[in-house]
């Protein structure tokens, strides 16, 4: 099931990212390549994939530090859920 990533995932991954962008596009004018839209997309493409993997690291070593978390549970029933549009007492 998907899971919420944890706070310390979104927040190094977003630094992460902006930091791998600033890498690859400064070694992309390093070699000469020109600006254009396949260079941008390349370029956010690493970021996004660098970026990824960092947060799967952080997620996974906030798990080997703190154990496997429990998964919500959840009835199927909605029935013994309360009415957010209950009729109103008189």
């Amino acid at each position: 099931m998907f899971a919420l990533p944890s706070m310390w995932n979104l927040i190094i991954s977003t630094i992460v990212f902006f930091v791998a962008a600033w890498y690859a596009r400064r070694y992309m004018d390093e070699q000469e390549i020109p600006k254009g839209m396949t260079r941008g997309i390349v370029i956010f493409a690493l970021a996004s994939f660098v970026s990824l993997g960092a947060g799967k690291m952080v997620d996974w070593t906030q798990e080997k530090i703190e154990g496997p978390q429990a998964a919500p549970q959840h009835s199927g029933n909605l029935s013994s859920q309360p009415k957010a549009t209950a009729q109103p007492q008189q």
